[in-house]
Parts: C-alpha cells; structure tokens; sequence
C-alpha cells in the first residue's frame, strides 16, 4: 500500500512505556513538530490520557486502520506486542522503526547503529528499521572505535537497571527500598526476587523478566555489529539496584601498543563522552537523560600489557530513543 508523499503522521506503537514517552518528547523537539502524532498501545495502557503536541491525547488500541495513512512507524512496546501488529504496520506502506527488537530477525530488515543515522549508511530503499538497545549500540560503538586499533578480544558486563521491566519494575524497586529498610517484608511481583541492595545473575523463576533473553538480544545486536568487525565479544548481563541507567564494564586485548593517549583519542573520535578528570566518579547519573555514551577514562592492566579496562554508562530511554529519532529525520529528507 503506498501512502501519500505529504503525510505527516506518525504512529508510536507502545506509548505508554518509558521508550514511547521519551520518542514522543524528542519527537515533538525535532523537525517533526508539529506532525499529527497517533498514540497506540496494548489494551492495559488503552484510554490512558496525556498529551501529544501541548495537546490533550488518549492512547488508542489497535484497530484496523490504525496505521493508514502513517509515514512513520515506531514499535517502543514489548516484543510480543511487536510481533502481533507488525505485519498490519508493513502492509501500510509506512517506514516501521521498531526498538522492541522483535524486528530483528525479519527479512529485509535493517538494523541501524549509531553511526549509520549520519545519513550515507541509512539505505532510504527499505521500510523496515531496527534500533538495538543501548547495550547493543555500545557493543557497536566500541567494536567500531577499537577495531581498527587491532582489537584481538572484546568482553563485556553490562548491569541492567530496573527501568527496562517499565514503570512496574521502579516501583518494586522503590517500594523494595523502603519496605526493607523498615524492616518489612518486600513484593516480588514484577522481578520474583529481592532487587534492592542486591546484584542478581537472574530474576526468580515466576518473573515474567528473564536476563537470560535480555542477553541473547545483545548477543545478536553485537553480532550484527561484528560485520564490522571480526571480533565476537563475549557478553554478560546482570542486575543492578539502580532506577535508570545501563553501566557497563569492558576488557579489551589490543594487537597494538597503543600509549593510554592514544586510547583516549580513539574513543574520543569515536563519539564517546569522557570526563577528562581521571579521579572523577562516573555512574549511571552521569548517563541519566543523555543521548550520549559516557566512559572513565580506560585504564590499561599492568599484568597484562596490551590489555585495556572501560568503565561507562548509557542512558537506556535516552539513547535508543534519539538514535530512531536522528534515523527517521536523514530518512525525511
């Protein structure tokens, strides 16, 4: 189905998640003000009130139709939600952007990386977009930077804050906090375990939350990365007590000797945010509502020369919601 040339309509598909909410903002601060936003969600989140353009906005439940007319698409809900209604946003003829990750393995579909929004690399021939999680455009951004530095082993821990289950999952972390530190008992409904003050390498078993899969998707955005590169990287997930915010910790073994300078000046080309007092503290706060991926400064391992420690942060709403925005902007020109 072709839509009209001149449409200005954008569909968000998942609204009411945090993703939906921070496209919706960015959206409405780029050069789609203005545009006639349509707000879709699962029936949970249907009749939801709020705002779309300063103006009052209802959150609607897929329907036929609900994709007609749209020139943009974007899936920021859970991956079953995706998968469901998919195939009704393809056959609109519309540009689909889904950052759910359930598009990921779709035939014809183009997973899009940081470096690809600059515009040369968007190939504008395809209607199906892919936007890794901000691990995955880490695992990209530091294979793209430390690739050429003869980068010969790559792994990764990445700490998963509780805002990726949704505003359930920060609410169970709060009420957690609290409840503990009045010495009462805490809820697990969300997470099936006790999250607060606790580093986990998995969630309890009725959790509908699993780190396992959370994992498997980052294996695949980084996989689909090494086409860049011919190191795989090994890759880790686990919880962390936090509201906002992946950090993340990274062991990289470098063919070349590079001087701590030039490894700063790699990363630095490479579009990384580095605080340039090696005695500054850097967590997840620093990360919190920037589209921008932060590091300390790397440190090399005495024992192992060669050998380079990352400690950074990136914003896990800010930044995959910026980089589908700069993408469907080169895409609108």
């Amino acid at each position: 189905m072709s839509i009209p040339r001149d449409s200005q309509r954008i569909v968000i598909a998942g609204a009411s998640s945090l993703l939906g909410a921070e496209l919706k903002s960015l959206l409405e601060e780029s050069r789609f003000a203005g545009w006639d936003l349509s707000l879709l969600d699962e029936e949970i989140a249907v009749g939801t009130l709020t705002e779309a353009a300063g103006e009052p906005a209802v959150i609607l439940p897929v329907e036929d139709g609900s994709f007609t007319r749209a020139k943009f698409i974007f899936f920021t809900g859970s991956a079953a939600f995706t998968e469901r209604n998919l195939p009704a946003a393809r056959q609109s003829g519309a540009t689909v952007i889904d950052l759910s990750g359930a598009a990921l393995h779709s035939p014809g579909a183009r997973v899009c990386f940081a470096m690809d929004t600059a515009g040369h690399d968007a190939d504008k021939s395809k209607t199906l977009y892919v936007i890794p999680s901000a691990p995955g455009l880490t695992a990209a951004k530091i294979l793209a930077a430390l690739g050429p530095a003869g980068l010969s082993r790559l792994s990764l821990i990445f700490f998963r804050p509780v805002s990726e289950a949704g505003r359930h999952g920060i609410e169970e972390l709060e009420s957690q906090t609290t409840q503990l530190l009045s010495f009462q008992s805490a809820g697990q409904p969300v997470f099936d375990a006790q999250i607060a003050f606790n580093l986990l390498n998995r969630y309890g078993p009725a959790s509908r939350e699993n780190l396992q899969s959370v994992r498997a998707r980052i294996r695949t955005e980084a996989g689909i990365a090494v086409g860049r590169n011919s190191v795989q990287p090994s890759i880790q997930v686990m919880h962390a007590p936090v509201f906002y915010a992946y950090t993340f910790a990274a062991i990289a073994e470098l063919n070349s000797k590079s001087s701590e300078e030039a490894v700063i000046e790699i990363c630095r080309k490479a579009g990384f945010t580095l605080d340039p007092d090696p005695n500054s503290p850097l967590g997840n706060l620093n990360a919190s509502g920037d589209s921008a991926i932060h590091l300390a400064i790397p440190e090399s391992d005495p024992a192992q020369p060669g050998t380079w420690w990352f400690w950074g942060a990136a914003d896990n709403v800010r930044l995959p919601a910026s980089t589908a925005v700069k993408l469907a902007e080169n895409l609108a020109e």
